[in-house]
This record gives structure tokens, C-alpha cells and sequence, in this order.
């Protein structure tokens, strides 16, 4: 910068350079200082979003998995509630239960979304239920066996059951079929060879004492117990109609090798859900199985 110098009462200007080295210095400093300044704040920037990455990471890691089931009420309810108040919580899963009254429902509410798994059904019917119904279900773990029974209010014995007696059995295919290999195993009809799991009542090439099969929906037949000389009923709708199924069937149907354990059951592409893989790994703790032989002592059998 140049000033001009009017002293000692002269005209004579006298031009002075006063950018000296000192001033020169300040200013290298104070724009090392602004250059500083603006690495730090965008440095700062780029901490702080990592910060905030890092902290939705944490807190997505501190999100419990939530999953809603359909059930029926007994096993299946009993079960899953024992799970989700003793084992649940320490594995970060949340659980809400929706009961249903029938083997319908659930499923239609998987299909729908009001569900994100259910855990009612063994595999032949949820595989056959599927095929009418167009869902593509996945089985993903299997929990407990219920086995078919079948109770009477007139008799005491299958020896006592008469000729010409009227039996209830589910109407489904797969549990109908079921009744009528019970009934079979009894020596009380002869089945076409080669039916599998799923025969029906026109697969029947044998029956003895002329008995009438009457065919109604599962959930209903505790209630024709009345009405009928025998009635095949499933362990579930025995337990919630007051038997214990271990001690009041008539005929039953053994657990062992029994391919009708109850599992559960996604919508295919789910099986690996992470809040779907925690509850299978719930499902079949050693908690559980101890859990279903204390409470059910023979009537339901753990089937891990």
C-alpha cells in the first residue's frame, strides 16, 4: 500500500511501501488459518454423517424382529405363548398371536398379508390346502405331532361298536384321510392299495359291519359326539372340547413315524425372514419340547 507524506511543511510527496515483511506474514498466516478451517468443517461434514450412519445402525441392531402368527388355540397357542413370554424377549422377537376357530382362516390370512406365518396345520394338509387354493406355502420347521383320535359317548371299547354305527370324521381330504387309515388300522374298513395318505370314503373296497361315514368339518365334530356312535377327532379340537387325548381316545393313532407333525408355516420367500428364522429356532428348543411333555404328558409329542 502506498500514503503520501506531507511533512516538515513541504509539498513534496513522499510515496512509502507499507506491505512490509511483517504484514506479508500476517496475511500468510490468517489464510492458512481459513484453509485450515475449511478441511476441518468438511471433515467435520463427513464425521458427523458417519455418525448418523452409525447410529441408525445401532438402532436398526436394537429394533426387536416382529412377527404376527395365526394359531388354534390348543397346542398351538399354548406353545407359541410360552414362547414368546420365556424365550422371546431375550432373542429380540416380538410376537403377536391371533387365534382362529378353524383350519381355514389361517391360511387365507397368510395369502392376504394380515399374517406373516402360522403355525396350525401338518404338511399333507397345508401342501393339499395349497394346491386348491392357489398359495405357494413353505413348511419351515416342525414343532409337535397331535394324534388322531377317535371318542364316543356310547361305548367304551371298538369291540363294543356296532354293526351299522355312524362315524364323523373330518371332511377335508387330508384329515378325512387320516380318520379312515385309523379306522382301517382297527380292522374296521379295507382301503383301495395304493390311497397313500389322502383316501376317501369311496376308496373304502371293505366294511364289514356296514358302517355310515359321515363326513363334517373338523372344528365341528366334538359337538356331534351326541349324535354318532364314534367320531374321529383332532387332538387339537379333542383338547379344546376337555379330553385329554392320551386317556380318553378309544383308538389312536401312534407318533411314531407319523407324518402329520404340525409346523411353521410362510408364504414361499419368507423362510428366511430373520424374525422367521429366530422363531423356527425358538420353536425347537429344549425349553419347548420340556414344555409340551409336562404340560400334555403324551397327548402331544414334540416332533424335534
Amino acid at each position: 500500500m502506498l500514503v503520501r507524506d506531507s511533512a516538515h511543511g513541504g509539498s513534496q510527496e513522499l510515496e512509502r511501501d507499507v506491505s512490509s515483511p511483517m504484514s506479508r506474514t500476517r496475511n500468510a498466516v490468517l489464510a492458512l488459518i481459513l484453509v485450515v478451517s475449511l478441511v476441518l468443517t468438511a471433515c467435520g461434514g463427513d464425521d458427523a454423517t458417519s455418525n448418523q450412519s452409525d447410529n441408525a445402525a445401532v438402532a436398526a441392531e436394537n429394533t426387536p424382529l416382529r412377527l404376527r402368527v395365526g394359531v388354534t388355540p390348543v397346542p398351538a397357542g399354548d406353545i407359541l405363548r410360552f414362547v414368546q413370554e420365556n424365550l422371546a424377549p431375550q432373542a429380540g422377537l416380538e410376537l403377536e398371536i391371533i387365534e382362529f376357530t378353524d383350519y381355514v382362516a389361517p391360511n387365507l390370512a397368510l395369502r392376504d398379508g394380515e399374517l406373516d406365518a402360522n403355525f396350525f396345520q401338518h404338511v399333507p394338509y397345508m401342501e393339499d390346502f395349497a394346491k386348491q387354493h392357489g398359495i405357494d406355502l413353505v413348511a419351515v420347521v416342525p414343532v409337535h405331532i397331535n394324534p388322531i383320535g377317535a371318542y364316543s359317548k356310547k361305548i367304551k371299547s371298538i369291540d363294543e361298536l356296532p354293526d351299522g354305527a355312524e362315524i364323523a370324521i373330518p371332511n377335508d381330504a387330508t384329515n378325512g384321510g387320516r380318520a379312515l387309515l385309523l379306522l382301517q388300522s382297527e380292522g374296521l374298513i379295507t382301503l383301495k392299495e395304493g390311497v397313500g395318505l389322502t383316501p376317501t370314503v369311496r376308496d373304502i373296497v371293505d366294511n364289514p359291519k356296514n358302517l355310515t361315514i359321515r363326513e363334517l368339518e373338523a372344528a365341528q365334530i366334538p359337538r356331534a359326539l351326541d349324535d354318532v356312535d364314534l367320531a374321529v377327532i383332532n387332538g387339537n379340537y379333542a383338547m379344546t372340547a376337555g379330553f385329554k387325548p392320551k386317556d380318553d381316545a378309544i383308538i389312536r393313532e401312534s407318533a411314531i413315524d407319523n407324518p402329520y407333525a404340525n409346523v411353521l408355516a410362510v408364504l414361499r420367500g419368507h423362510e428366511n425372514d430373520p424374525a422367521v428364522k429366530v422363531l423356527a429356532e425358538l420353536l425347537n428348543r429344549d425349553e419347548v419340547r420340556d414344555f409340551i411333555n409336562e404340560k400334555y404328558e403324551g397327548s402331544v409329542v414334540a416332533a424335534f
